[in-house]
């Protein structure tokens, strides 16, 4: 258990590596650079994080998963209404277009995620998480009467965290978020088409 300063000392080696792979990549950034932005040295840096880079990474895949969530809020909690759908779309491209090409999460899940069983875990428990919030959001327009109840939630849920996560991808190569609008648009044009007849 990490004392309160502790605590403080790990976090500030996090968002240190956090900001050095959003700059850099993860594949140029070092130890040293992040103990030199943290202000910590190699020892401090292997007391929070014994088996080195990787569990570092995995620990800064963990805060963006949990950032990507929280910065969706509080709407993506409130899908109740068209116009709280409208104010959901508007915060996930405002995340993204303001992230831009640099994606700690997307670095590491593309880099990392392919050899990892810990940080394709971190993948699936955020993609889990936001793709059930979205049908939760779906499933409270179908009770009220403004989603046709034969739409299977959970796969159009999923076909929507699909559609940003393309978006986003497209958005790291090009630093465009065009994509990512008209991918968002798309599905949402179809949930308010997909009303009972």
């Amino acid at each position: 258990m990490l004392t309160k300063k502790g605590a403080a000392t790990r976090q500030r080696i996090i968002d240190a590596a956090a900001a050095e792979i959003r700059e850099r990549g993860v594949g140029t950034t070092t130890l040293d650079d992040i103990g030199r932005r943290s202000g910590t040295g190699k020892s401090q840096l292997f007391h929070y994080f014994p088996d080195g880079k990787e569990q570092l990474l995995l620990a800064v895949a963990q805060r963006e998963a949990d950032r990507v969530l929280d910065d969706q809020q509080p709407h993506l909690g409130r899908l109740t209404s068209w116009a709280a759908w409208r104010r959901w779309r508007e915060a996930v491209v405002e995340r993204y277009r303001r992230q831009g090409v640099h994606c700690p999460l997307g670095v590491l899940i593309t880099e990392i995620g392919r050899h990892s069983q810990a940080a394709q875990a971190v993948t699936a428990q955020l993609l889990g998480q936001w793709q059930r919030q979205v049908q939760a959001g779906i499933e409270h327009m179908q009770e009220v009467g403004q989603v046709s109840r034969h739409l299977d939630a959970e796969r159009t849920a999923g076909a929507l965290i699909a559609a940003i996560q393309g978006g986003v991808t497209i958005l790291m190569s090009t630093g465009s978020a065009e994509h990512l609008e008209s991918a968002l648009d798309l599905c949402l044009d179809y949930l308010r088409t997909a009303r009972p007849a």
